[in-house]
């Protein structure tokens, strides 16, 4: 018993001539201690946290190569290799995360709405509760800097770009048809409605190297990856109906959404300022499936429309108007895949296809087009560390285009093109601080229709001038864009270029709690632009790439939900210097859908005591450029002032029961898009014309939402 004894303490004795010290101090990288920090021997139990001083020291029985980790909140964690036995005391410098919510974002050209978003200049409850939008994405963006309205389209021109230059992406998938059909001077409206999409990105430029063929700016949807619980949604409007229906498992859901709009009841009770034969009749639906596996999530997604109308329209140059019966369909579908490939890749993949078929009868004659679009995307993302980030990836465009035009027992002509694009590009993200930060890549792509091949390299950089100060962006990028298929169906007769433009993008932004201030200046540079010859494009026009142009301007944006309760509001401002020398231009002049200035003004306010939220949007802008032929020069001419006061009022009945009420120009502005005018003096010597003016002075809206849920709290607030 006595040798087990002292055999004990001899083994005590050697454990503790075995214990070394690891001491030494943790500090920022401007030498200042850091107290509370942790460090310890990985894999093992000895460590100890740092004192106020920043010092630390623990013994560990340890020996050999260890890894020593030193962790602390808004800290990089260090993982640094040490050898116990011949370990001296250090002092240790720890960086600061760029993760943590003070980081500095670079932003340059973009706005973002959604939960995941860092920085949101608009809520993913504003895109549908703006009044005036009619629960049209397109609509409730055009209340954001940098955007024209153009009554009469109805599609997004972004800081002088016409609407064609955006391009619209479903999670990451290009829509080659994001806008409904429709003919001169009626707006149409974006295809997608608010329903499905959680979070979306509108950038006015200078745009990351994943996107191509958008010459200045695209518009990025991402559908919910995950619904909060099973509910049916049902909408009885006078316009219309709809239905939407959510179904969630354990690890997957299918949300569908369906209606049906017929503008005839509404028209026969509304005067309006257009001959309609057939009011506008449209059948639409959207659906998306998500599906989780242990490494990522699938999300398939549909959407399909079916509209027509059949109207008059009148022209100052011929007796009698012109019947336009139009039919359209479309289908749109894509499929995305994000997950974790290995350990340290990320893996993003998707697949779309688009359908839009137009039959068009123009009076006794036809017109048919079909256009086929395919996208197929694959992207590789690999975070080297919290400071470096890299993206690499491709793109292949396919579009297949059909055109016939049946002249009344006459000849038939045909046009169209097939085009291939292949892209792939390369970016990474540098934080070198949580104060500075850098994203910059490069895009190289061929056409084999134009057979050319181009490099667009791109760059933004941001700085934070302090945690109350806000933070600077520069942005800077080359783009490219097709010519569109009103050029390019005339392929086999004409060469085509690219049409390029370089965007330069100066940005400021300050954010606090449900505050946000943001003030842009800009410069847009045009090169390639299409020329023709003759008052519309033709097979025989002479075409060219000739053609140039600029865009510069100020945008401002404050958004505000702090200073009043209940009450948020946001006002944007836009200048803007725009001119081409493009299409059949004799000189460079600025376009006619270019407004020199706008300002929107939207609240959005709760009234508790009514259970209601009242919304108000005025948006303004001066005069747009037309031509007249009685004054000399070209687009020398402006149309008075654009003036629009709209109001929404949502009531609950209950918590899952609403009545809405909206409409737009309440005060009954006679605005005034554009003037068509006669192609030959009347016997004075005047050209006479004819003002193009909105479809109706107002528009009114009622409609009553109804929400089936099993929490009864949900409601369709949002989709108003």
């Amino acid at each position: 018993m006595k040798s087990i004894f002292t055999f004990s303490l001899l083994l005590l004795a050697c454990i503790g001539f075995a214990q070394t010290e690891i001491k030494g101090k943790v500090t920022d990288q401007k030498g200042e201690p850091i107290p509370g920090a942790n460090i310890f021997i990985e894999g093992a139990y000895d460590g100890t946290s740092s004192q106020d001083d920043g010092s630390f020291a623990f013994s560990t029985a340890e020996t050999g190569k260890q890894t020593l980790v030193i962790s602390f909140l808004s800290f990089e964690t260090i993982k640094m290799e040490i050898d116990v036995a011949t370990y001296q005391p250090q002092t240790i410098k720890m960086r600061e995360s760029v993760n943590v919510l003070d980081a500095v974002i670079v932003n340059a050209g973009t706005f973002e709405a959604g939960d995941k978003a860092r920085v949101s200049v608009l809520k993913p409850l504003d895109i549908v509760t703006t009044a005036g939008s009619a629960g049209d994405i397109v609509a409730a963006l055009q209340t954001l800097p940098g955007t024209q309205t153009v009554g009469e389209d109805g599609r997004l021109f972004v800081r002088g770009g016409e609407a064609d230059e955006t391009q619209t992406f479903v999670d990451g998938i290009r829509v080659a048809q994001p806008y409904g059909s429709t003919t001169n001077n009626l707006p149409t409206r974006g295809r997608f409605s608010p329903f499905l999409f959680s979070g979306i990105s509108f950038s006015t430029g200078g745009y990351s190297a994943e996107y191509g063929e958008a010459l200045s700016s695209v518009l990025l949807l991402n559908t919910q990856d995950d619904p909060d619980q099973n509910k049916t949604d049902i909408a009885l409007m006078t316009v219309g109906l709809g239905l939407g229906h959510t179904k969630k498992w354990e690890k997957s859901s299918i949300s569908v959404n369906a209606s049906y709009i017929d503008l005839a009841p509404y028209q026969w009770a509304i005067p309006q300022n257009v001959s309609w034969n057939r009011p506008f009749q449209q059948l639409s639906g959207e659906a998306v499936y998500r599906k989780h596996f242990e490494y990522g999530l699938l999300k398939v997604y549909v959407a399909f429309d079916s509209s027509r109308f059949d109207v008059n329209q009148e022209s100052i140059n011929t007796p009698t108007a012109t019947r336009v019966d139009l039919r359209n369909d479309n289908l749109y579908f894509n499929a995305s895949y994000k997950g974790d490939l290995g350990r340290t890749w990320q893996l993003t993949a998707g697949l779309g296809y688009g359908l839009g078929k137009n039959n068009i009868g123009l009076d006794l004659d036809d017109v048919k087009n079909t256009e086929n679009a395919v996208h197929m995307k694959l992207k590789l993302s690999k975070r080297f560390s919290d400071r470096i980030k890299l993206n690499v990836g491709g793109d292949y465009f396919i579009t297949d285009f059909d055109e016939s035009y049946q002249f009344f027992q006459g000849e038939k002509l045909n046009a169209g093109y097939t085009a291939g694009i292949a892209a792939a590009y390369s970016e990474a993200d540098v934080y070198f601080s949580k104060k500075l930060a850098m994203k910059i890549g490069a895009r190289a792509a061929y056409n084999d229709l134009l057979h050319e091949s181009v490099l667009s390299p791109r760059a933004s950089l941001a700085y934070k001038l302090g945690k109350k100060a806000g933070q600077v962006s520069f942005a800077y990028g080359d783009f490219q864009q097709s010519p569109k298929a009103d050029y390019l169906k005339y392929s086999d007769f004409h060469r085509f270029d690219n049409e390029k433009a370089t965007h330069y993008i100066l940005n400021y932004q300050y954010t606090r709690e449900r505050q946000t201030l943001r003030a842009e200046a800009y410069y847009k540079d045009y090169r390639n632009l299409v020329k023709y010859d003759d008052d519309v494009p033709q097979f025989d026009s002479n075409y060219s790439n000739n053609g140039s142009g600029y865009a510069k301007g100020i945008d401002l944006f404050w958004r505000d939900g702090r200073t009043f309760r209940n009450l948020e509001y946001w006002i944007s401002y836009s200048y803007i210097d725009s001119k081409r020398d493009y299409r059949n231009f004799p000189i460079e002049a600025t376009p006619n859908f270019v407004a020199n200035q706008g300002l929107s003004v939207v609240t959005k306010y709760w009234i508790e005591d009514w259970k209601s939220q009242v919304s108000l949007t005025h948006s303004m802008a001066t005069g747009r450029p037309f031509d007249n032929p009685n004054k000399p020069g070209f687009l020398q001419d402006k149309t008075r002032a654009y003036n629009n006061l709209s109001v929404s009022w949502a009531y609950l009945l209950t918590q899952q029961k609403i009545l809405y009420f909206s409409v737009s120009n309440v005060l009954g502005t006679q605005n005034v898009y554009n003037y068509e005018y006669a192609n030959t003096p009347s016997a004075n010597g005047v050209f006479q014309r004819r003002e193009i003016t909105p479809t109706a002075d107002r528009f009114f809206f009622v409609g009553f939402f109804w929400t089936i849920s099993a929490d009864k709290k949900s409601n369709q607030l949002k989709n108003l």
